[in-house]
Parts: structure tokens; sequence; C-alpha cells
């Protein structure tokens, strides 16, 4: 997908989307991912139409993702879902990738609800945590707003000093108290994977700050920043990622974590939307 053609590739996919589903406006776009699919369940009314089907769309790889934008309510408001998304390490561009959050906003979202798997590089927490993201660190070695910039999706240099809204972070973690749900606040560090990290590479990303770690998130939430969307971002801690106690990662116990902690995240997801 080339720079230059951006905006009408944009348009059309929402355009397409939107012909799925006449008169259809959401105002939240959500983005599910690894296990993390029930909360499209809970949505009303729903449309749902498959990644293949939309133009440019890339088509989800990952064995867990089930690759289709769901459209309809949720807790009284209009939402867009992915359930599953594209990773970089899939071999797609960064704009392949983030393509979705655009769509989403060309069709009227103005926040952005994203989920993620991830490690956990906190001894405090514990496999099953839910961590609300408050900032992040993009170690992917690319950035999805390389190139021309078209100031009609958003400015040259979009500010990240607050790209995780507070006031939302701070709702979500209300939800989780409520309802006895272990969560914290913490930095998340995008790599490119596939592989997992090494023991040098753990104790490299904690010291530099970080809580947990995984291989998405970021690049969309920088285009949603960049288009002016308020952001959510929720993290499964699903794996330790302890340099000193490491053991080989099975990605069958992590998606096993992952759907144990679907209510939970379900819990919040919904609680926050409802006071939003």
């Amino acid at each position: 997908m080339g720079n230059t053609d951006l905006k009408t590739t944009i348009d059309e996919a929402a355009q397409f989307v939107l012909s799925q589903n006449p008169g259809f406006k959401p105002t939240v776009g959500i983005i599910l991912g690894t296990g993390l699919g029930a909360v499209a369940a809970e949505i009303a009314n729903a449309v749902k139409v498959p990644y293949e089907k939309i133009p440019h769309f890339p088509v989800s790889t990952v064995e867990s993702h089930s690759g289709e934008l769901v459209m309809g309510t949720l807790q009284g408001k209009s939402v867009v879902a992915m359930e599953g998304r594209f990773h970089f390490y899939e071999g797609y561009a960064m704009k392949e990738i983030t393509l979705p959050v655009r769509v989403m906003r060309a069709l009227g979202c103005e926040s952005l609800f994203v989920s993620n798997a991830c490690g956990g590089m906190n001894p405090m927490h514990t496999t099953g945590d839910i961590v609300m993201i408050d900032d992040h660190i993009n170690f992917m070695g690319d950035n999805p707003l390389y190139g021309p910039n078209d100031e009609e999706l958003g400015p040259r240099f979009p500010d990240m000093c607050v790209p995780y809204d507070p006031e939302l972070v701070d709702t979500a973690l209300a939800v989780a108290l409520e309802n006895n749900i272990r969560a914290h606040r913490g930095v998340y560090v995008a790599v490119p994977g596939p592989n997992l990290e090494t023991r040098a590479e753990y104790r490299m990303l904690r010291a530099w700050g970080a809580d947990v770690v995984g291989m998405s998130t970021v690049p969309e939430v920088i285009v949603a920043v960049h288009a002016g969307m308020r952001v959510l971002g929720l993290s499964v801690v699903t794996d330790l990622c302890l340099p000193d106690a490491l053991k080989p990662a099975a990605i069958e116990e992590i998606i096993a974590v992952a759907n144990e902690a679907e209510p939970k995240l379900t819990k919040i997801v919904l609680g926050t939307l409802e006071r939003m």
C-alpha cells in the first residue's frame, strides 16, 4: 500500500464495510487479541464481515484469531470490533497492520479499545492479571507514520506524551477493583517477533521500564493517536518472563491462560463502555 493512495484505500474499505450495514455509525472501535474474542459474542444485532471480503484488508494468519469485523451494539454504544488482528511478524507492512484503525476512524469511531496477550516482566504480576497500559515503548524498528503525511488523517508530528487516555485507564481500573479483578497500570514494550526474547533481552527491556512485552498494539495506538482517538489498552499476562526463572513458553498454555482471562477482560470492557 503506497502512501499516496492511503486515503483512497481507507475510503474504499470503509465504504464496503458500511454497505454491509447501511446507516451504521460506530463510536468505539475494539481490537481483540490472542484468545480474547469473547467480547465480540456480547455484541447485540451483530453484523459480521470476514476480512477477506473487505477491500485492501490483510487476512489474519494467526491460529487463534477469527478474522472478521463485527458491528453492533455493546452497552448502549455502537461498536465495531476486530476478532483477530494483524502482526508485523506475519510479513505485513505497518500501514496494512493499522488500516483497520483508519477504517474505524473513517466510520466515526472516536475511541479505541485494544487488547493483547503479553509476557509479564514485572515480578509483582502473575499470569491472568490484567494490565492497563498507561505508556509504551516502540521497539519494533518501524513506524506506521513513515512516509508522506496526509493532513486529513492527522498531523505530521503527533504528540505521544499521553497516548493512553487517563480517564479511560482510571475507569477501567475502578471497574476491575469493583469486580475483584487483579489489575495494574503498566508500560508495554512492543517487539517485532515472532521469536520470544532471550534472558538478556528481558533484562534489558525491564531495565528500560517496561512491565509487559508483546508483538502488537503499539502500531495501532500510534495511528489512533495520529487520528485523534482516545485509547484504552488492556494486556492479559499469559506467561512470566523473569530471566532468572525462565522456562520455555508453549503457545497452547498462552492461549489457555488468555481464554481463562476472557471473563475478566469482558467485565472490564463492558463496565468501561457503560461509564463512557
